[in-house]
């Protein structure tokens, strides 16, 4: 790898290459880094990773914070850390993703990735057991933070413009109560909708049953099971549900995954807030997105940005309805 030579302008030039120099000089840090790539992660969930005790690891992320390596982001009474995309400063630009690109290129440990399973499993299972629990009134707590209306006619429009003809295969993660599949069905050959909530899969079974839908599967599986399609889907769609996901930039490489190229993704969440209550009352795992990750993490599945469009809704949440399609 080869570094161009970039002039450090004071002040505080050399304090601040000196501070990252050092905070990425510790093997341990290094692989923080890594970790913090794809994904955030709490202080409590790292210790679990690495085998640490709290005051160790608040340490290293401090270290690493202070330099601009990670980025603090507090979500109800939990602080999350990813990793930065960008230097504090364009001076240490260069030598900042020649970090990122060294580090990226170290496989995880064997503990290191048992670790980080369990956790994404603990979380999924979370979001499971909320569903399992309360999926007859799902619907009515969702209504509190996003209702249906203020977001089903620009979703339903941009299918319908994304898909004026007929495509062979379609593909809904999370499709709840299954709205959304008659106009699937109905622009789709073959319509796979997929849920790791087997509570919420019968809700769209019966709606599928309701409207005489015999194009649908309904699969019990997570995103993973996208990846069987074989990058043959024409579109694929995640409605209101990445937030109810353990990790979110895997969910989007796996629907990236099952597109053809070309295919579209077309995307809707919540921008990110702070009404921590949604956790307890609506399941979410996470507190939205800003616009930006969702198009970091799109970008590193292979997808390109398309349209976008922003709802603010009366009770000061927002919404990002996004498109995007696989280049390659």
């Amino acid at each position: 790898m080869t570094l161009t030579a970039t002039r450090i302008n004071p002040p505080g030039g050399y304090e601040n290459l000196s501070r990252l120099c050092r905070a990425a000089g510790d093997p341990l840090r290094l692989e923080i880094l890594r970790l913090l790539a794809r994904d955030s992660y709490g202080v409590l969930e790292l210790c679990r990773i690495f085998g640490m005790r709290q005051p160790a690891m608040s340490h290293h992320l401090k270290v690493l914070a202070e330099a601009g390596l990670v980025y603090r982001r507090r979500e109800g009474t939990t602080i999350f850390y990813g990793r930065h995309h960008r230097a504090p400063s364009e001076e240490l630009e260069p030598v900042m993703q020649a970090i990122f690109a060294a580090t990226d290129l170290v496989p995880a440990g064997t503990d290191v990735a048992r670790g980080v399973a369990e956790v994404q499993a603990e979380r999924a299972a979370s979001s499971r057991g909320f569903f399992a629990a309360n999926a007859d009134k799902f619907r009515a707590q969702q209504e509190l933070i996003a209702p249906r209306a203020h977001y089903e006619d620009p979703v339903a429009g941009l299918l319908a413009a994304l898909l004026p003809q007929p495509c062979a295969l379609a593909l809904e993660l999370g499709p709840g109560e299954g709205w959304l599949l008659p106009a699937l069905a109905a622009r789709s050959a073959r319509v796979v909708a997929i849920d790791n909530a087997a509570a919420m899969l019968e809700q769209a079974r019966a709606a599928c049953a309701a409207a005489g839908l015999g194009n649908v599967e309904l699969v019990l599986a997570d995103s993973s099971h996208a990846r069987t399609l074989g990058a043959t889907a024409d579109i694929a769609v995640a409605n209101m549900v990445l937030h109810h996901t353990a990790s979110p930039a895997v969910v989007l490489a796996d629907l990236a995954a099952a597109l053809k190229p070309g295919g579209l993704l077309l995307l809707s969440d919540l921008c990110a807030h702070d009404q921590a209550w949604a956790r307890e009352a609506c399941g979410d795992l996470w507190l939205g997105f800003e616009p930006e990750a969702l198009s970091r993490w799109a970008a590193d599945a292979g997808l390109a940005q398309g349209e976008s469009v922003y709802l603010a809704l009366r009770n000061g949440f927002r919404i990002q309805v996004r498109v995007f399609h696989r280049t390659a």
